[in-house]
């Protein structure tokens, strides 16, 4: 009979998984595109709010409390498009949102789900409870993010820990796969 390994976690404050980190310590790899997509959100919530504070302006009707409302409008609408920021390092992807960052251990895997719809989202899930819910092709656009995180699901696969989704990274795997040989054969002039 073949025996569970057994793993270990550390509890740090209210979730599982490493230690908070900055910009330096234990990040290998970013979203690459997370900067122009968050400049674009400030740039469309402040015309936004500019525009409907200048209809106002325009037409007379401009007050303090218009103006807030505005204000209001533009900065939701910041908070709706500002994409989260994805990071990962050694055994571990985390999701940075406005109001607080979610942290997944990839090296203890246990259920990955890719929820269809309008918006895909891939689930993640840990022993820990950690969750992490991202956009697939946040992991199709960055190979370095991808890397860290199918290096970890690998480890979690061969711990026997991962019993739900591996056929869910293995289909993206594929399509991260197709998608850099036909980069690569675009770059060389082959395609």
């Amino acid at each position: 009979m073949g025996r569970r390994p057994t793993v270990r976690t550390r509890r740090h404050g209210p979730r599982s998984g490493p230690p908070a980190t900055t910009a330096t310590d234990g990040v290998l790899a970013r979203d690459r595109g997370w900067r122009r997509e968050a400049r674009e959100a400030w740039c469309w919530g402040t015309a936004l709010g500019a525009l409907l504070t200048l209809v106002d302006l325009l037409r007379g009707e401009l007050d303090a409390v218009r103006t807030c409302c505005w204000i209001a409008l533009g900065s939701t609408l910041v908070a709706v498009l500002r994409p989260p920021r994805v990071t990962a390092g050694d055994g571990w992807l985390a999701s940075r949102g406005l109001l607080r960052e979610r942290r997944v251990r990839t090296d203890l895997l246990t259920r990955v789900r890719q929820l269809d719809g309008v918006a895909p989202r891939l689930v993640l899930r840990d022993v820990g409870g950690g969750r992490v819910e991202l956009d697939p092709r946040v992991l199709r656009a960055n190979p370095l993010l991808w890397h860290e995180v199918e290096r970890g699901a690998r480890r979690a696969l061969e711990r026997g820990l991962l019993r739900e989704g591996a056929p869910v990274l293995a289909a993206l795997a594929s399509r991260i796969d197709g998608e850099g040989a036909r980069e690569v054969l675009r770059a060389s002039g082959l395609e």
